[in-house]
């Protein structure tokens, strides 16, 4: 972990036990354990906008296998596997939403994909999903509208469109960068600064990625699929927050539900530095909470569950990553893994 990632995981971990500290550890607690075996399902629930999330990878790559005709698409249960082992480790390693792209294309590219392919694929579902978010988040603003309307929360509403711009500035700078050749920029700045090897295979993959992502956006029939399933994705994760409340005992309509979950993940998005975004999820849905009517504990419950869904599907799927990684190191010592192109 670098320093810099080591003081913003410091400075999320303060914020997120000061949080539960001035809201009370025991009143948080009680409110949590209401739910019981309530959470299990609420993690069960999650693999379906992992399926859809799978899919808005799946539609954009086609499968390259002996086996495969050329525009045989992926099949959605290896880009499921590879969603699920990518968002293990954003949740739960310090490398957050840096490594978890980097996991999934290795996953896809163990699975017969074509590197330049996956490192493309993953690039543009990544730009849309992120697109996606803001489109849900604005939706979250225009409800959020009715609610500010008192003004009373005009404060809480500036802090969300905040957060959404912020949003929205990185997902463009991100796709110009993509647009410009992302990848052998990227390399060559690193060439620079780490001189003294050749650098010209390297350099040869990323040009070949590049051009990957290039193509990849010229079919904008796929690309508005990805964005479809990834929107769909957003929306159908409210039942999560839905499902959570219920357990927790502060039931709350489908319409409060989506308002959390937008502006909340919107919140959370713009920390994106921070691994897990620690502590300012909690302080998110402490802001939000006034809206539906969701006392403070109850709040900092909800983010709980959340974080209890990500140990519950995570851990596993750091574990899975283990063992995967290391069939592979295996497969390729006994030569069974064919070159990377």
């Amino acid at each position: 972990m670098t320093r810099a990632a080591l003081i913003l995981l410091s400075i999320g971990t303060a914020l997120f036990v000061g949080l539960l500290a001035w809201q009370g550890f025991g009143s948080v607690a009680s409110t949590l354990l209401a739910a019981g075996w309530g959470l299990a399902l609420v993690a069960a629930f999650h693999v379906v906008p992992l399926a859809l999330d799978a899919g808005a990878i799946s539609t954009l790559l086609p499968r390259h296998r002996d086996n495969a005709q050329p525009h045989d698409p992926l099949p959605v249960r290896d880009a499921l596997f590879a969603r699920w082992i990518g968002e293990s480790v954003s949740s739960l390693l310090p490398a957050g939403q840096i490594g978890g792209p980097v996991v999934m294309v290795r996953q896809l590219s163990q699975r017969g994909m074509r590197m330049r392919d996956a490192a493309a694929a993953i690039t543009v579902s990544t730009t849309a999903q992120a697109l996606a978010q803001i489109i849900f988040a604005l939706f979250g603003l225009l409800m959020f509208g009715a609610y500010a309307a008192h003004g009373a929360l005009h404060d809480l509403r500036t802090a969300t469109l905040i957060a959404t711009a912020v949003l929205g500035g990185m997902i463009v700078g991100f796709y110009y960068a993509q647009r410009r050749g992302l990848f052998g920029r990227l390399l060559g700045v690193l060439s620079k600064v780490f001189g003294k090897r050749d650098w010209s295979t390297l350099m040869t993959r990323a040009e070949a990625v590049d051009a990957a992502v290039q193509a990849m956006y010229r079919e904008r029939a796929r690309v508005a699929a990805s964005f479809a399933f990834s929107l769909a994705g957003w929306v159908v994760g409210t039942v999560e927050v839905w499902l959570a409340l219920r357990f927790l005992g502060h039931p709350v309509d489908w319409v409060d539900a989506l308002l959390l979950e937008s502006l909340g993940q919107a919140i959370r998005g713009a920390a994106f530095m921070i691994p897990g975004s620690l502590g300012v999820q909690e302080g998110g849905y402490l802001l939000l909470a006034p809206l539906v009517g969701l006392p403070p504990d109850a709040a900092l419950a909800l983010s709980l569950a959340k974080r209890a869904r990500e140990i519950l599907l995570g851990l596993p799927g750091l574990l899975v990553l283990h063992f995967s990684e290391r069939s592979w190191q295996r497969r390729r010592a006994l030569g069974r893994v064919p070159a990377v192109d």
